[in-house]
């Protein structure tokens, strides 16, 4: 008899513990301005610390190097794009199923935005974008109940949804304050 590890798959996609990187309050300045406005020319960043444009570059390329950057992006507004309805999706692996094989084949889906193994009395938490309830439906039934071992869903819809104002940059500020004298 094969024993199936239920979390036996989950290691590949947590986080790896890092040592957190030495920064500086110009450091966390570097990157408060950064998550501000990511496309804000390294002369602009150079004025605003007061620093030479070269000193940026090196300080940006290191934080680079010690992954505290990961990459730039875009953050698109869906609705515009005809995809205004975001669900929640609980999955409850069914026994004996590893749980790692069933949120990789859930994040292959285009629809899904990030599937997390959580604890408590569900497996997973599972956002999804779609156009309408019609495509929710289809999303369910076609794809996600396709999926073996996955014993039960539970969906629920966003009705209303608050943009916080920018975390990042407030949690930036108070790291800077912490480190300043």
């Amino acid at each position: 008899m094969n024993w199936v590890k239920p979390l036996g798959g989950i290691g590949e996609h947590a986080a790896t513990p890092v040592d957190p990187a030495q920064l500086d309050a110009t450091d966390l300045q570097l990157l408060l301005l950064l998550s501000r406005d990511a496309r804000i020319s390294q002369r602009s960043l150079a004025r605003e610390l007061g620093m030479s444009a070269p000193a940026v570059a090196d300080r940006i390329a290191r934080l680079h190097r010690q992954g505290v950057i990961e990459g730039y992006g875009v953050r698109l507004n869906w609705s515009a794009l005809g995809y205004p309805t975001i669900a929640y999706l609980t999955v409850t692996a069914g026994q004996g199923f590893e749980q790692g094989l069933i949120m990789t084949r859930l994040a292959e889906l285009p629809e899904v935005e990030e599937v997390m193994i959580v604890t408590g009395g569900v497996d997973m938490l599972v956002r999804v974008r779609v156009r309408d309830h019609t495509h929710l439906r289809e999303l369910l039934i076609d794809k996600v109940w396709q999926i073996e071992g996955i014993q039960r869903t539970e969906t629920s819809l966003s009705v209303a949804e608050m943009k916080p104002k920018n975390t990042t940059s407030e949690l930036l500020a108070d790291m800077i304050r912490r480190v300043e004298p």
